[in-house]
C-alpha cells in the first residue's frame, strides 16, 4: 500500500500548524485525498467560537504544514503512521474538494461545508509500519 493511500484509509488526521509566534498548533481535522499529492479539508458547520480559525490565520502567514495519519490497536504489530509535509492555501471556494468531501463523509451530504478550505499540495509523504 502506497503511504498515500494508507493515509487515506483512515477518517482524520491532525493537521499542524506553526503560528507567527513559531508555536505549534494541532488540530484533527477531516479531510478528502483529491490526487496523490493534494488533500482538502474544509471549516464545517460543526460548532465553534469562531470562523475565524487559528489555523487559518497560521496557514496565511506561513503555508508550511504537516498532516499526521495513524492507525492504533492493541496489537502493536499492526500500528502505523503517516505524515504528508507540503504547502497549504486558504481557498474561499473549492468545488473539486467540496465534492470529495460530501463523498466521503455521509454527514456532509445533509450539511455540506461552506467553506474556507484548506488546499495542501503534499510534497513528502513519510511513514512508519510496525514490523516493516
Amino acid at each position: 500500500m502506497t503511504p498515500a493511500a494508507r493515509f487515506a484509509s483512515v477518517p482524520v488526521a491532525r493537521l499542524a500548524t506553526v503560528g507567527p509566534d513559531a508555536a505549534p498548533h494541532l488540530v484533527p481535522i477531516v479531510f478528502a485525498l483529491l490526487r496523490n499529492d493534494v488533500l482538502v479539508s474544509a471549516v464545517d458547520g460543526k460548532p465553534k467560537r469562531t470562523r475565524a480559525l487559528r489555523r487559518l490565520a497560521n496557514i496565511e502567514a506561513s503555508p508550511r504544514v504537516s498532516v499526521l495519519a495513524d492507525h492504533y490497536e492493541q496489537d502493536w504489530s499492526r500500528l502505523w503512521w503517516v505524515r504528508a509535509d507540503g504547502t497549504a492555501v486558504v481557498r474561499d471556494t473549492h468545488p473539486e474538494g467540496l465534492a470529495a468531501l460530501v463523498a466521503r463523509y455521509p454527514q456532509y451530504r445533509n450539511r455540506p461545508p461552506a467553506g474556507p478550505f484548506v488546499e495542501i499540495t503534499v510534497d513528502k509523504w513519510t511513514e512508519w509500519v510496525s514490523g516493516a
